[in-house]
């Protein structure tokens, strides 16, 4: 069973919506025994970073989701969390990945910055790429909504996207996975996105 994480600092609707247009069976949840029952976990998020921790921290939930060991998806937000660190209210994260969360500068870019852009395949191509972006193209458009954004890591990396700086637009550490940009609302190539992700199942 896929189960979307339910911690009051998520998009649920939009996400629900496309997982019923794919015609997956989920539950939305913020109990640890259903979320370590899961086949497949995703994090959606909007809002503030340390809100989010708060309510997981709240819930019981912040090492619940370190140590899933199923396919996990995290969603805008939900990828800044698997960092260790944001600039937002310098909060303390789930620290998946390695590397703080940093703000756009408002003095290069618009910020928000909001709308479709482009994603680069990093080299060199991994496992990962292969998985998530499956007959997915090199500089396809995806919508984004965010202030924050993460940063590149080496072998962490799988998509870049320049908004003023360049930041990391897709992640991928063993079971974990983190998408900047919301696949739920960037039409068929997003849905695509989330075929892929739900194609994964058991242990990774």
């Amino acid at each position: 069973m896929v189960v979307v994480v339910d911690y009051r600092a998520g998009n649920l609707y939009n996400v629900g919506h496309a997982l019923k247009y794919l015609g997956v069976e989920f539950v939305s949840s913020d109990s640890a025994t259903v979320i370590n029952s899961a086949s497949q976990v995703i994090l959606p998020g909007v809002g503030s970073a340390q809100a989010a921790m708060d309510s997981l921290s709240k819930k019981g939930l912040v090492e619940v989701l370190r140590k899933l060991r199923v396919p996990f998806l995290g969603i805008c937000l939900g990828l800044q969390l698997l960092f260790e660190t944001s600039e937002e209210e310098q909060t303390s994260c789930l620290g998946v990945f390695p590397g703080t969360v940093r703000k756009f500068d408002k003095n290069q870019v618009k910020v928000p910055h909001i709308g479709w852009n482009q994603i680069s395949l990093v080299s060199p191509r991994r496992k990962a790429h292969d998985i998530l972006f499956r007959n997915i193209l090199e500089g396809e458009y995806f919508y984004f909504v965010h202030s924050y954004f993460a940063p590149l890591q080496s072998g962490v990396t799988l998509t870049s996207t320049q908004n003023g700086s360049v930041f990391a637009s897709a992640v991928a550490k063993d079971n974990y996975w983190g998408v900047q940009f919301h696949p739920e609302r960037s039409g068929g190539v997003g849905l695509r996105l989330l075929e892929n992700f739900l194609k994964l199942s058991g242990s990774c």
